[in-house]
């Protein structure tokens, strides 16, 4: 059985009503508490820049092997690592009176992958062989199942001790103060790393799996009340995922937002051919190419905090579901710009592609945004269950990420990018069907049965 209650159709306006006892307690501490998630994803950021999915890890691996269908499976790699375990740790976590160590330990343990990687590169480095391009893909995999689990606790640990209205404040400010150090580090340690001869990438994975231990340890200075929402249960598979379908299926807006969040993900596995289509069209040489993604790293990771100076605050203010439609529109501009750009004499378009990824820099913030939308979609207890289900509805596009690779091999990136500002553009039409959970009126909202509660 799951943890339920007797539910209401709205959202908690402070924190949720399974909290109730310890509320007082989460509330005197919920300044300080988001100051130092604030110093962990800091951290985190430092360390996930110099993996940067959609720029460094592909520009990796086509040092080893420059093949689009190679390329192309990093999404999916990446999406079925952190979409299907996480939904059979929800019981685990539920249970869990203190959930910042699950937190800890998670981030500790996305850390290790890229020490192994580190040693590897240094003893193996160098060799154009696809056994190392295949081991990569195995640690880019392990990290991955350990990520979804770090999301989910970490929304788990997020909805427990910051408000709705404050979530928005935790992400500017993590990705605003954040940008200071990443840039510094970029431009100071950043291009002598991107090297395929060694030590070269051995000095980048070992700074990637040091920030992440140190985001780990941050955790640690969390000050959590001990909760006893749910007793212990056995985390058993089949009724992980039955119940995983159950809410699902009694959950229109969670189905609609499922459809939302497939579109997105269209053009997610699109975005790893970008620098790989710039350095073909450019013509660089390895100096210059080093130098392209470092520019292309540090606009980035710049405009990501810029917008967070407006996404957080618009999140708080008018919520969430508007917030994601904004972003999906400015991601739909992203292909058309390359588009529009690589249309011309290819030199202008050459010295100009960088500038993409000032629209790119949208994608990190939409799985923030959709999974803060999925906290409020339902009560405190159900957060670990609405988190893993919003990580399992980004799976579906992912499997098809070889499919577009071999398409962007076949027939060239620019058709591709076309089609997938055509599905982006579907998908911020489809956020006017969501719903609004902060419109919805607590006063006029009938108390029912939680979905489970029968179960």
């Amino acid at each position: 059985m799951s943890c339920a209650r007797e539910e209401h159709s709205h959202p908690p306006a402070d924190f949720g009503p399974s909290d109730a006892a310890a509320a007082p307690a989460v509330s005197a501490h919920e300044t300080g508490n988001l100051l130092t998630l604030a110093l962990h994803q800091i951290l985190l950021r430092v360390g996930w820049t110099f993996k940067a999915e959609g720029i460094l890890v592909p520009a990796f691996l086509d040092t080893v092997i420059d093949d689009g269908r190679l390329r192309g499976c990093l999404p999916l790699v990446s999406r079925l690592g952190q979409s299907i375990v996480p939904v059979f740790s929800v019981r685990a976590l539920q249970a869990m009176r203190r959930k910042k160590w699950a937190l800890a330990l998670f981030a500790a343990m996305i850390g290790l992958p890229y020490l192994a990687l580190a040693g590897i590169w240094w003893r193996f480095g160098g060799q154009k062989a696809w056994w190392i391009a295949s081991l990569f893909l195995a640690m880019h995999f392990a990290f991955f199942i350990f990520y979804g689990l770090y999301l989910v606790s970490f929304g788990t640990v997020q909805g427990k001790l910051i408000r709705p209205t404050r979530r928005g404040r935790l992400l500017w400010g993590a990705t605003f103060v954040g940008l200071f150090p990443t840039i510094v580090f970029c431009r100071w340690l950043m291009p002598g790393w991107l090297s395929p001869a060694v030590p070269g990438y051995s000095y980048l994975f070992l700074f990637v799996g040091g920030s992440f231990l140190l985001s780990a340890a941050a955790t640690c200075l969390l000050a959590e009340p001990a909760g006893n929402d749910c007793p212990a249960a056995a985390a058993d598979p089949q009724n992980s995922l039955h119940e995983a379908w159950q809410v699902f299926r009694r959950d229109a807006n969670l189905r609609r937002l499922a459809v939302v969040i497939f579109l997105f993900g269209l053009l997610s596995v699109t975005i790893p051919h970008y620098q790989n289509f710039a350095r073909k069209r450019l013509g660089l040489s390895e100096d210059d190419h080093v130098r392209n993604l470092v520019l292309m790293v540090i606009t980035q990771t710049t405009a990501v905090s810029l917008y967070s100076l407006l996404v957080g605050p618009i999140a708080d203010r008018w919520g969430n579901r508007l917030t994601l439609r904004a972003l999906l529109f400015g991601l739909a501009l992203a292909p058309m710009y390359v588009v529009a750009l690589t249309s011309g004499p290819g030199e202008r378009g050459g010295h100009l592609f960088w500038m993409v990824f000032i629209l790119l820099a949208l994608a990190p913030l939409v799985p923030t945004i959709l999974i803060n939308y999925s906290l409020e979609m339902c009560e405190a207890e159900d957060h670990p269950r609405y988190v893993s289900l919003v990580n399992l509805a980004m799976m579906p596009p992912f499997l098809l990420s070889p499919l577009v690779g071999g398409l962007v091999q076949a027939i060239g990136f620019r058709q591709v990018a076309v089609a997938s500002a055509v599905l982006m553009l579907l998908g911020t039409a489809l956020t006017f069907w969501l719903d609004e959970p902060r419109h919805r009126a607590p006063e006029a909202a009938a108390p029912v049965r939680h979905p489970l509660a029968d179960e």
